[in-house]
């Protein structure tokens, strides 16, 4: 088993722009003209090729790009018991255009039976890893799922089958503990909490999307923060947790914008995670004031590098701003990756292959020169 941990220095959120020979393939097995044994050859060669490609750049972590989801999380959530989905006609608002995947709601009581399809997916990559590379597993964090579930325009299918949502809590807790207590099993070591509720509720708009008031966000925020503790400190003590907070990922649009200012007391100060993974890619992110608030020993993980285009960054300009994070966090617990994955759905951001592979080779690079090799 390999002993390297996440973050690396130089590093990735998890998914990548998909191959077309896996986007003909998935067309196909949704219209019925290939069988699922079929697809997932086409997947894992795919994946393969990707860890293959990962490694030759020199990066020490590898996932499997996330290449067999239709989206970064609800695929995920489907895999439990009560969880119901169907297509979308409004799909989710976004700037400038609406993310058209699945409604998913509650049809039942939240459980797992059996072992989670994620942690097939995992043993898969696990077996590619060699003595300089660590696989990783992405997934949507507990208050991923419990906002899922809990805002308003869920909130009609939820109540049907909880009466509160301290009984939710305690069935998503119970959920994610039964997969990572499998993940474990299978070898996994490294968890990434991917979660944009902290988005949401840093945006202006938080608290309406939430049906509350300012002070109510506050709540929401400690809720949140609970749920994904409570999962944490049940998890196998050796496993390492970090967290990616988002706005919004999608064809290269966004959801939410916002400084970190309003969630960084609790995010920041509450949550145990290992390390955060944090949107800095511009404006919308605001400065880095917030990560003083950043407690204990914690890592950061700056998301300097922009996957929302196929414009290259300049290096220096980076460097800079890696410096000005140093202001509030010491150099040796910052670290370097884009700021989201390339495609947390199917469709993927507006770049080429090419271009995303450049953008990973500008994180390690800037990443050498930083804190050397």
């Amino acid at each position: 088993m390999s002993k390297l941990v996440t973050p690396c220095r130089y590093d990735f959120v998890g998914s990548f722009l998909r191959p077309n020979t896996l986007k003909k393939a998935r067309r196909q097995f949704d219209e019925g003209e290939i069988s699922y044994d079929e697809l997932k050859k086409v997947e894992d060669q795919a994946i393969t090729e990707l860890v293959q490609k990962t490694k030759e750049l020199g990066y020490h972590v590898i996932t499997d790009g996330e290449f067999r989801r239709a989206t970064w999380h609800l695929d995920f959530m489907w895999a439990f018991d009560g969880v119901g989905h169907t297509p979308t006609k409004t799909g989710l608002p976004f700037h400038g255009e609406a993310a058209m995947v699945d409604d998913t709601y509650l049809n039942g009581k939240v459980g797992i039976s059996g072992e989670h399809p994620f942690v097939e997916h995992f043993r898969f990559v696990k077996a590619l890893e060699d003595e300089n590379t660590v696989a990783k597993q992405t997934m949507p964090s507990p208050a991923q799922f419990l906002a899922q579930f809990t805002m308003p325009f869920n909130r009609e299918h939820t109540d049907k089958y909880y009466d509160t949502d301290e009984e939710l809590i305690r069935d998503i807790v119970k959920a994610y503990g039964k997969v990572l207590a499998d993940l474990y099993e299978a070898g996994c070591r490294n968890v990434q909490l991917d979660d944009c509720t902290w988005g949401m509720l840093a945006d202006k708009t938080g608290p309406m999307l939430y049906g509350t008031t300012a002070e109510g966000a506050v709540e929401v925020q400690k809720r949140h923060k609970d749920i994904n503790n409570q999962v944490i400190a049940n998890a196998p003590e050796d496993m390492i947790i970090n967290t990616h907070v988002c706005r919004g990922n999608f064809h290269s649009t966004y959801a939410n914008s916002g400084a970190y200012d309003p969630v960084a007391e609790v995010l920041f100060g509450e949550e145990n995670v290992n390390a955060y993974f944090l949107e800095f890619d511009d404006e919308r992110s605001g400065g880095f004031e917030p990560l003083a608030k950043v407690s204990g020993d914690k890592k950061v993980v700056l998301g300097l590098i922009t996957t929302k285009s196929p414009v290259l960054e300049d290096k220096a300009e980076v460097i800079a701003r890696i410096h000005e994070a140093e202001k509030y966090i010491p150099l040796d617990r910052l670290y370097l990756s884009p700021q989201c994955g390339f495609a947390s759905c199917e469709i993927g951001n507006k770049l080429t292959q090419e271009q995303q592979w450049a953008k990973l080779a500008l994180v390690k690079e800037v990443a050498e020169e930083v804190w050397g090799k």
